[in-house]
């Protein structure tokens, strides 16, 4: 099943300036998740953010934390328990007319369903926060995406064995020009040349 630009939502989960200062290639990854963040932006796909707690963490870096539309703060590792469902959500759809309060409850008309959401996914570390939100927003019933090239551990095979273990849960495992390609759906697309100068094509 293609990525819909539609129904995408990006999430940022940490990016810690100390923890990228111990990633070998933290350059590469940065730049990746940089490079999503600007597509991103460009096509209108929402992004979010959330960071750890804990100071010494020293926060979402510098050239990530902008591009966010919000950032919430975490100490558990599952961002999915600190309010970041709520952000995917967004408000709750009231039915299109009112129900008369004497009716009862089963003849009332419902809420509408949720629509149809993919959460794309990138962050440090890969093992820790990523794939523990990741697993939460799967228990919550999203589509979950995880942008590998955009993740990453201080020990690489750490890395590896979260990308085995969601890849097992149901978590599709893209890259970010796989989500860009598949966002644009062709090379008519009006935002395709823009899009190529982000990612460097």
């Amino acid at each position: 099943m293609l990525i819909q630009l539609e129904e995408s939502q990006l999430v940022m989960l940490d990016y810690s300036t100390e923890q990228l200062r111990e990633i070998e290639k933290s350059s590469e990854i940065l730049n990746t998740a940089k490079s999503l963040c600007e597509v991103s932006k460009l096509l209108n796909v929402p992004i979010w953010g959330a960071e750890q707690s804990l100071p010494s963490a020293g926060g979402m870096h510098v050239d990530l934390r902008g591009n966010c539309k919000k950032i919430v703060s975490k100490a558990n590792f599952d961002a999915s328990e600190h309010g970041l469902i709520g952000l995917l959500k967004g408000p709750i759809k009231s039915s299109a007319q009112g129900n008369a309060r004497s009716l009862p409850k089963h003849l009332q008309k419902q809420e509408a369903p949720l629509e149809k959401m993919t959460i794309l996914i990138a962050g440090c570390e890969t093992h820790q926060s990523v794939l523990q939100t990741a697993l939460g927003l799967v228990d919550q019933e999203f589509d979950v995406c995880l942008v590998t090239d955009a993740c990453a551990s201080i020990k690489s095979h750490n890395h590896d064995s979260a990308l085995d273990r969601l890849a097992g849960a149901g978590v599709e495992l893209v890259t970010m020009e796989m989500v860009v390609f598949e966002w644009l759906g062709s090379s008519e697309h009006p935002s395709y040349a823009k899009v190529m100068k982000l990612i460097g094509r």
